[in-house]
């Protein structure tokens, strides 16, 4: 009997290291078809827009590469360079949000890139922790259903920071750097999920933390494969994708719970975002290249 029950034991733990490291995923050799004589040229963050395409910052000029999912190329736009390019999100309604790590600031544009619509921080300008206008190495920006702005801004402050629709400020959450619960060390990512909690990428400190949306600490998630300085994504049924830079991997999210990981997607990856068909797109400035995860053997 008490082999049997050893052997059960082992069983389920085997079965438990097998949903986190077997997958069926696989990183495409190569994708996107980029424009004759063009180069990745340090893309930093991957979108996808509201017409399901896949949208890529850059560190050099144009700022934007545009392709279908297939990865044929669409277009390019943007000849004003961005001081340190770090990410880019579209919201609900389809507009584009992308956030300058350098000069502080966060920008929203109409769907198309053409027009600049509402710009949050002053460029170039640095705000403490304490600031309700200015920031000091921001790293995301998230749009929640309701319209509201949260605004990790992590590289050398230590908080999410929460605007209106309008761009009217809200609150602070966080402000001290530290390993305690609601401190951070380098909240590098946040998204809003369905429930109205409030979901941080807490680098560093090796966890994601959350909150409600009153920006009171609830709980942390720990045991992930690599610390969670990456991308973050979030979908309609509230699982959390996440991108390890120091470990060439993707955790799957569930209920706080860690419950797949994609391994050897190569490089560092830092961008991230999945088209409607769930594949995976991941952004490497450091190697200067995109790539493609997709489902199947």
């Amino acid at each position: 009997m008490k082999a049997i029950v050893i052997a059960l034991i082992l069983c389920a733990l085997a079965t438990g290291v097998l949903a986190q490291t077997s997958t069926p995923w696989r990183v495409l050799d190569s994708w996107g078809q980029l424009p004759a004589g063009a180069v990745w040229g340090s893309p930093s963050q991957v979108a996808m827009t509201a017409q399901g395409q896949i949208l890529v910052l850059r560190r050099t000029l144009p700022s934007f590469f545009l392709f279908n999912p297939d990865g044929t190329f669409v277009k390019s736009w943007g000849d004003t360079p961005y001081k340190l390019a770090h990410g880019v999100r579209v919201d609900r309604e389809g507009f584009i949000w992308v956030t300058d790590n350098s000069d502080n600031l966060i920008q929203k544009f109409s769907a198309d890139g053409a027009t600049l619509l509402m710009t949050i921080g002053r460029k170039g300008m640095v705000g403490d922790n304490k600031s309700q206008d200015a920031f000091d190495g921001p790293a995301d920006a998230f749009v929640a259903r309701n319209g509201d702005v949260y605004i990790a801004d992590g590289y050398r402050n230590s908080r999410i920071v929460q605007f209106s629709k309008e761009g009217k400020f809200i609150q602070i959450i966080g402000g001290v750097k530290g390993a305690e619960p609601g401190q951070f060390s380098l909240p590098h990512a946040v998204v809003v999920d369905s429930k109205n909690r409030i979901i941080v990428a807490d680098a560093e400190n090796s966890r994601v933390q959350v909150f409600d949306a009153a920006g009171k600490f609830l709980e942390q998630w720990t045991n992930f494969v690599a610390k969670p300085r990456g991308a973050m994504v979030i979908t309609a049924d509230d699982t959390i994708y996440i991108s390890h830079v120091d470990a060439e991997a993707i955790s799957v999210v569930k209920d706080g719970k860690v419950v797949e990981v994609i391994r050897n997607v190569g490089g560092r990856p830092h961008g991230m975002t999945l088209d409607r068909d769930g594949n995976i797109y991941v952004s490497f400035p450091g190697t200067s290249a995109v790539k493609k995860v997709v489902k199947g053997s």
